[in-house]
């Protein structure tokens, strides 16, 4: 069963990407290292206040067309272009949630709310306009978050944390700032927590971001057009995102529903205008399988073993043969070795099938599409790859010598791991061998066995079937072909 896919987005309001990097944040830093942290360049026509850009954060269009110019909302179209909260609720009947201690969120003051109709909503308006009152805010915003993250469902959230921003207007990007940054931090793990607590956790697929509006001044004020104010930031970890995977384009404001969209798996609609983009990511590692998905051998192995089993008086029907792929010589061998009645072993079996495939495979193989650009960008880029077969070690030779094993750091072939595919142990070999979690990784595979190894070692995957179907689920795209991989990278850098 697939999991749920679930999201929550934390704002953290004023909060300076330099603090970041000064003061300690172990849960930010804890989101970051599962995904990615990237700075934001406000929007030029963008004024660097909080209106204009929250409301280009949660809807996903930017300020020309949400017209939120300032910190009174008046004259604003967020009817026209709703919050990704109100849009859930409202046109796909999910349970969205919201929880804000500033008031034109989610109340009228000044024009809003900005969350025009979200499923359920929390609002602890602050006491007085302090830097006590605001922490205090955040606190009971934060509390009460927690109460439903985990004892409800809400599909989509977003948790908003003022205090940082004021007191910044009050006391300056000081000790109290830091300190205060510091505080929202460890709201941030108490968010965090609620999500691991939750009754379901272990069947749900969370996505989870973080991000700030603007920055500050040192003095404390913003609005300005100076890079302290216009840089902001975003942290994002989730299922479709390899640990420490690098955005392969500037990041912007408006990206943040967009990626809700895609972490919620829903296809915004043309007529939504959305200006931001779900943001592609380049992993830290890329595993390969080959058969089928760097060369098209598929065939020439299902030929194989349909050979062998003949020759031992059975014929392979299309669901045995489909059993094959993916599998080695081994365990086929396993296999046909229950279905053929004439009198043989195992060991004569896998020998045949090892022979007649490596015979297949000399006679020369034909690359996938998009599998010679995929080689050579990563061999042009130095990223780490690895290959990762199921077939014995001279074919993967054979192959390599054809192709070409240039982009590879390491190989890893059947029977150079305990267990082959569709245990985890090939896979977690290779990410081993390249020094990085195997979770950093994205895995390219055709097979559902091969998918399945890749999985079972927490790697991302990237499936392009050759033969078998195989279906989308988090942590799993489905792509025709490489080419589409190499789309989604986009443009190799310059220098």
């Amino acid at each position: 069963m697939s999991r749920a896919r679930r999201v929550l987005v934390v704002g953290i309001d004023g909060v300076r990407l330099d603090t970041l990097r000064r003061v300690p944040t172990p849960h930010l830093d804890a989101v970051a290292d599962a995904g990615f942290l990237a700075p934001v360049t406000v929007g030029e026509d963008t004024p660097t206040m909080s209106g204009p850009c929250w409301a280009t954060v949660v809807t996903g269009v930017r300020v020309t067309k949400h017209a939120v110019w300032s910190n009174d909302f008046s004259g604003h179209r967020l009817g026209v272009f709703p919050d990704f909260a109100t849009r859930l609720a409202r046109q796909d009947g999910r349970r969205t949630y919201v929880a804000a201690a500033w008031e034109p969120l989610v109340t009228v003051a000044d024009g809003g709310p900005m969350f025009r109709r979200p499923t359920r909503l929390t609002h602890h308006a602050p006491a007085a306009d302090t830097p006590a009152a605001w922490e205090e805010a955040d606190t009971s915003t934060v509390r009460d978050a927690v109460a439903v993250l985990t004892h409800e469902d809400p599909e989509a959230s977003f948790v908003y944390l003022g205090a940082p921003d004021e007191t910044a207007h009050h006391l300056g990007c000081g000790d109290a700032y830091e300190a205060s940054v510091q505080a929202a931090d460890r709201r941030l793990g108490d968010l965090l927590a609620a999500l691991r607590a939750r009754p379901g956790y272990g069947n749900e697929a969370w996505t989870v971001l973080v991000v700030t509006d603007h920055g500050h001044r040192d003095e404390g004020g913003h609005g300005g057009d100076s890079p302290a104010e216009h840089t902001a930031w975003l942290a994002c970890a989730g299922p479709d995102i390899t640990a420490g995977a690098r955005p392969v384009r500037p990041v912007r404001h408006e990206d943040v529903a967009a990626q809700v969209y895609a972490a919620l798996d829903r296809t915004p609609d043309s007529h939504w205008t959305l200006d931001g983009r779900e943001v592609p990511t380049v992993p830290r590692g890329v595993l390969l399988d080959m058969d089928g998905t760097l060369v098209d051998t598929e065939p020439l192995w299902l030929e194989a073993s349909r050979a062998v089993a003949a020759a031992h008086g059975h014929h392979l029907t299309e669901e045995e043969g489909a059993s094959v792929l993916g599998r080695t010589c081994a365990d086929t061998a396993v296999g046909l070795a229950e279905l053929c009645p004439e009198p043989t072993t195992v060991a004569g079996l896998e020998t045949e099938l090892e022979d007649t495939f490596l015979a297949a495979v000399e006679t020369g193989v034909e690359l996938r599409p998009g599998a010679r650009a995929l080689l050579d960008r990563l061999e042009r880029e130095a990223l780490p790859a690895a290959l990762v077969s199921a077939s014995p070690r001279r074919v993967v030779d054979t192959v390599l010598r054809t192709v070409g094993g240039e982009a590879f750091r390491t190989t890893v072939a059947d029977g150079e791991s305990d267990r082959s595919k569709p245990f985890p142990d090939p896979y977690l070999k290779a990410a081993a061998r390249l020094g990085l979690p195997p979770e950093a990784c994205l895995a390219v595979e055709d097979s559902p066995t091969g998918v399945a190894a890749a999985e079972a070692a927490g790697c991302r995957v990237l499936a392009v079937p050759s033969a078998a179907p195989i279906a989308p689920a988090p942590g799993r795209r489905v792509r025709t072909d490489l080419t589409a991989l190499l789309r989604e990278w986009g443009p190799e850098e310059s220098g």
